[in-house]
């Protein structure tokens, strides 16, 4: 491999020929060999929004510093970041400054020697240019609640809305089937499928507008607080004038926030997000558990729905077929309700006037954040959109469940009705047949007020 020398403020440093990255990141890259975690896509490509945001703006307000010339250059620089382009640039892992300082400086290394390969000439420097009216105590929690916004908004949301559109669609095809309700695990009164499915939905509305809540905080930016939350070295009118840009570039309302020293230090806004998201993984968990258990058998379960079957279950078992989906989709729930813990312990970890958990705060929140998306989709995709009625089970069950019993309360008691049961289950008998033994109604009078099918 070829190296090139380059310098930082502690001396000289060997760095890889064909890479843009210089001596700052290349110190983090020896120094904090531990674990495979590199830090997340989102993250970088957050940077290279918030870096051309800081350029736009200080091109407005300190133009006599960013001229034309490196404007240009680093926005061209930042838009290859942002479309992913240098991903291979960016090495760092997860595990090291808790204010994310490396990955800043990396940021800013990566984009100083793109943009002076652009430009032609040595033109960019690192701190003095692309880190202008910045510190890395501001960009990290800035760079985390861009990305944090973006993976709820443009990932989350429409794997969200296609599974609610599925339930929606589901809802619709069979609300005239009436089924066994359960609690308890136990046979209870009658539902109708398609109000056991109208849960599921509202499950996904309600989380999803417990995330917009929390999006108004996400959207406010660190960005002109600097080291301390002072803003020092910070001119007048650049954190307004960052998060427009920023928001320009995303096509969201960022704010500045209001509180720099709140910025830089808590990080509760993404503790309020994330417990949106536990909550959605805890739905979902219940959701993917209800299915499989429907679909358990094929003989010997409940086999009350169908699902597709999409790949063989078993290497010993010929013909066997398992609810891989919901597995999967339960698995995920783990993970996200686990990251929860994290994210809260990052956050309280918040000293003075600066948060250093930041990056396995971020690390596991977009972690969340991607598992879900993708979970949902693929459980919408290859399992959801496939569910089917098994009509005949249904009714079935319904006519043999015990707790139809219920409907009798009104004419016989809450007592007898229970006796009833008790009789009809001990004997083996309908209810019917028990509750005319008993003598508590004519086979007439029985007939004429039992109707399960209007116990919904």
């Amino acid at each position: 491999m070829e190296y090139r020398i380059e310098r930082d403020s502690m001396g000289e440093m060997k760095v890889p020929a064909d890479r843009y990255w210089a001596a700052q990141t290349q110190r983090s890259h020896e120094n904090f060999k531990i674990g495979i975690e590199v830090m997340p896509r989102e993250i970088t490509h957050a940077f290279g929004i918030l870096k051309k945001a800081a350029a736009l703006a200080n091109h407005k307000v300190k133009p006599e510093r960013m001229d034309d010339k490196r404007v240009k250059a680093i926005c061209a620089a930042c838009d290859e970041v942002i479309a992913g382009k240098l991903n291979d640039h960016f090495p760092l892992v997860v595990w090291q400054t808790g204010s994310g300082t490396q990955s800043n400086m990396n940021a800013n290394e990566v984009i100083a020697n793109r943009g002076n390969e652009i430009a032609g000439e040595k033109l960019l420097h690192p701190n003095d240019d692309i880190n202008m009216s910045q510190s890395s105590n501001d960009t990290f929690p800035t760079a985390m609640h861009i990305a944090a916004v973006l993976g709820i908004e443009d990932q989350l949301f429409p794997a969200m809305d296609k599974l609610t559109e599925t339930f929606r669609r589901l809802e619709k095809e069979n609300d005239d089937v009436v089924k066994s309700g359960r609690t308890h695990l136990q046979d209870a009164t009658p539902i109708k499928f398609s109000q056991e499915i109208s849960g599921w939905r509202n499950m996904l509305e309600k989380t999803r507008k417990m995330l917009e809540a929390a999006l108004p905080g996400l959207k406010e930016l660190a960005l002109g607080g600097t080291a301390v939350g002072t803003g020092l070295n910070c001119p007048k009118g650049f954190a307004e004038e960052v998060a427009r840009q920023v928001s320009e570039i995303t096509g969201k309302q960022f704010v500045t926030a209001e509180n720099k020293f709140h910025a830089l230090t808590s990080k509760d806004d993404l503790v309020f997000a994330h417990g949106a998201l536990k909550a959605l993984a805890a739905n979902l968990m219940k959701i993917a558990n209800d299915v499989r258990w429907l679909a358990s058998g094929p003989r010997c379960g409940l086999g009350e729905i169908h699902i597709p079957e999409n790949e063989p279950g078993s290497s010993i078992m010929p013909g066997k077929v398992n609810p891989t989906q919901c597995e999967a989709l339960t698995m995920v729930a783990v993970q996200v309700i686990a990251n929860d813990v994290a994210v809260g312990m990052a956050a309280s970890q918040g000293n003075f006037e600066l948060n250093v958990f930041m990056p396995v705060c971020i690390y596991n929140f977009l972690q969340s954040v991607r598992l879900l998306s993708d979970a949902i989709v693929s459980f919408n995709d290859n399992c959801a959109v496939g569910i089917t009625a098994n009509r005949e089970k249904m009714a079935h069950n319904l006519h043999n469940s015990l707790m139809l019993v219920t409907a009798l309360n009104p004419y016989i008691g809450y007592d007898n009705a229970a006796k009833t049961a008790k009789k009809a289950f001990k004997e083996n008998i309908s209810l019917k047949e028990a509750c005319v033994a008993l003598g508590f109604l004519t086979p007439e009078r029985f007939d004429e007020v039992f109707h399960p099918e209007q116990m919904v």
